[in-house]
């Protein structure tokens, strides 16, 4: 865990129900962190107590509160946790908040890890992509994205895609660093299903792939320059 000093607000239908320039990050898995809020800096009122409490190996017992009629959507920590540091301090579940701000920005999905970063390369590198034997896309002119912990993910032109081959997919995902994407799936098969994304309007920081297509390589066969590329293993595989 280690203190931010960004601006964190928090909001319930309008309602601004943390804000603070203290909070903590804390690490409860090993992917991105939580924040955690000073109660000072906390609607206090906007909470009230279930009477049960929620364990943690951790971080020990802490009651579990309702947060402006949202059920069990935050735990406050008090002078019994064996973490000084959260001593005082209030956990908000993500889903369960309508609104995150880091300063004056909107967040999405989960807090932004300071020790991930994205860059978004031009590359000339000959990247072919099979699904099932069948070329699926081919292009001089990919973007790279290296995002910290990740294979490398190739950006493609659709103009480079089959794009006849792909059947698009009701999925929708939020990532904090690139925005919301748009899925297609290759065939009408399980193992095709949801192999192909794009960010149609990518948050600032990663505006180069905008529009753009990428593969799960986890799950595709990608040549680089003629070479067949082992297939990443991620939570993702």
């Amino acid at each position: 865990m280690e203190p931010t000093a960004k601006r964190v607000r928090v909001y319930v239908e309008g309602l601004p129900v943390a804000d603070t320039t203290r909070a903590l990050l804390v690490w409860e898995g090993p992917y991105y962190p939580t924040y955690y809020f000073p109660a000072e800096d906390v609607r206090m009122d906007a909470l009230k107590a279930t009477g049960e409490t929620r364990h943690s190996p951790s971080r020990g017992d802490a009651p579990v509160h309702d947060v402006a009629g949202r059920p069990g959507a935050a735990l406050v920590y008090g002078d019994d946790a064996p973490l000084e540091e959260i001593r005082g301090h209030v956990r908000f579940d993500w889903d369960a908040m309508d609104n995150w701000f880091e300063e004056d920005e909107e967040v999405f999905v989960h807090a932004r890890d300071p020790y991930t970063r994205v860059d978004v390369l031009a590359s000339s590198r000959h990247v072919r992509v099979e699904v099932g034997g069948v070329t699926v896309a081919d292009s001089r002119s990919p973007r790279v994205l290296f995002e910290t912990g990740l294979p490398p993910r190739y950006y493609l032109p659709k103009t480079d895609v089959r794009l006849d081959l792909l059947r698009p997919s009701e999925t929708v995902t939020r990532c904090p660093y690139k925005g919301r994407a748009e899925y297609w799936s290759v065939g009408e098969d399980e193992p095709g299903r949801d192999l192909v994304w794009s960010y149609p309007t990518p948050l600032p920081e990663s505006q180069k792939i905008a529009g753009l297509v990428a593969f799960y390589d986890e799950k595709v066969d990608v040549y680089i320059d003629g070479v067949l590329q082992p297939r990443p293993k991620t939570k993702f595989a």
